[in-house]
């Protein structure tokens, strides 16, 4: 078994947060404060079942990502992180958590994908914010 060092309920309440505010950024289409959640070096990296891994180097890169994926959607995004596990080393939080992706469209409500973000979180300019960002789908969606 790893060890882990023990992080303080104000640490995982920090760390809840960064997660969440990047959620609900997304859901909301707030790029602004979604790419405050990022290093500027960050690396977003993502895996969908039965397909080859993809890498996003860099915040500015990150970002038209997520601005270009938000174009293309009609529908209400709702991501819904839980089970979160958190370990802490040398200065970086990993973290690992479930994710479930609804949308709602007219009156629709769709389960589009499940899966795990496996992230690790770094102190920069005060802030936490994701060094690295990796989620393994389930399913594409």
């Amino acid at each position: 078994m790893t060890d882990h060092i023990q992080t303080t309920m104000t640490d995982r309440m920090a760390i809840e947060k960064l997660l969440n505010t990047y959620s609900l950024a997304y859901d909301s289409r707030d790029l602004v404060t979604m790419d405050s959640c990022f290093t500027a070096d960050a690396i977003f990296s993502m895996q969908i079942a039965g397909q080859e891994p993809v890498s996003f180097d860099g915040r500015d890169t990150i970002m038209k990502l997520m601005t270009d994926s938000m174009a293309s959607q009609t529908d209400q995004r709702r991501h819904i992180n839980s089970n979160l596990l958190v370990s802490e080393e040398d200065g970086v939080v990993r973290t690992t958590s479930y994710l479930t992706l609804v949308a709602t469209e007219g009156d629709r409500i769709q389960l589009l994908s499940s899966g795990v973000y496996r992230n690790e979180i770094v102190e920069d300019g005060g802030t936490l914010r994701f060094r690295r960002l990796h989620l393994d789908l389930d399913k594409s969606y």
